[in-house]
C-alpha cells in the first residue's frame, strides 16, 4: 500500500501509468507576473513534482529574478519502488505591464539536480539514477487583480542528463496555466500543464508528462491599483 499523501499519490500514479521511472520530472513553472519594483513573491507548492518552493523579486519595474527548487522522496510499502529527486534553479527576467491589469514577462535561467528512482512489478523493473541540468526560457502572459490572477506560460527547457559517462539531451515544451485566488497578499495557487519533447518521434529521455500543483503564495511590496 502506498503512503497516503498527496505527493506520493501523484508521483507514483504517473510513474505506474507510464510503466517506467522518469529521468526528467518537470518542476512547477514559476509565473509570478510581477507588477512593480520591490515586489516579492514566495510560494509553496505540492503536486506531481513533489514539494516546490518558489521565490521571485522585482529589482526594477522591468527586471526581475527568480529562484526555484523541487524535492521528492516517495516510497512504496508493498515493494522496493521509490522516487527521490532534488533540483534547484535561478532565472532573470524582463517584465512589462500591458495596461492596468495585463502582464507580460520572460524569464531565462539554469538549474541542476539529481534523480534516483526504481519502479518494479511482477513483469519488469525500471530504474533511473542521473544528474540533470536544464537551461530554460519562459514567457508568460496574464491578468492580475486583488482577488484573481491568471497566467499562461510556455517554458522551453533544454534538458541534459548524465549517467556515469553516458549523456543525453532533449528539448521540451511545457505549457502551463496558473490560477491564483485570494485577497491582496495571500492567495491559493494552482497550476496545470504538460511536458512534451519537441521531437516526439525521438524520445531520448524518459519523462513525466503531467504538471499539476496546489499551493499557497504570499505577495509583499506589491502596489495594488
Amino acid at each position: 500500500k502506498l503512503k497516503l499523501n498527496l505527493v506520493s499519490i501523484f508521483a507514483v500514479a504517473v510513474i505506474v501509468f507510464y510503466s517506467c521511472a522518469p529521468a526528467y520530472v518537470p518542476n512547477v513553472v514559476n509565473a509570478p507576473m510581477l507588477t512593480n519594483k520591490g515586489e516579492v513573491q514566495v510560494a509553496l507548492h505540492t503536486g506531481t513534482s513533489g514539494f516546490d518552493p518558489q521565490f521571485a523579486y522585482a529589482i526594477t519595474n522591468n527586471i526581475g529574478i527568480m529562484a526555484n527548487a523541487s524535492f521528492m522522496n516517495a516510497t512504496s510499502d508493498s515493494s522496493d519502488s521509490f522516487h527521490k529527486h532534488s533540483f534547484g534553479e535561478f532565472g532573470v527576467g524582463y517584465l512589462k505591464a500591458l495596461g492596468q491589469r495585463g502582464k507580460f514577462e520572460t524569464f531565462a535561467g539554469y538549474g541542476r539536480g539529481k534523480i534516483q528512482a526504481l519502479y518494479e512489478n511482477n513483469l519488469w523493473t525500471s530504474t533511473s539514477k542521473v544528474d540533470i541540468s536544464r537551461f530554460f526560457i519562459q514567457p508568460t502572459i496574464g491578468l492580475t487583480s486583488k482577488v484573481v490572477d491568471l497566467g499562461f506560460s510556455t517554458r522551453f527547457s533544454f534538458v541534459s542528463i548524465t549517467d556515469g559517462t553516458d549523456m543525453a539531451s532533449q528539448v521540451f515544451a511545457e505549457p502551463a496555466l496558473t490560477a491564483k485566488l485570494g485577497w491582496d497578499h495571500i492567495k491559493i495557487v494552482s497550476q496545470l500543464g504538460i511536458s512534451l519533447p519537441l521531437n516526439q518521434k525521438l524520445e531520448i529521455i524518459t519523462y513525466q508528462p503531467l504538471l499539476f500543483s496546489l499551493g499557497l503564495m504570499g505577495n509583499f511590496g506589491k502596489v495594488f491599483k
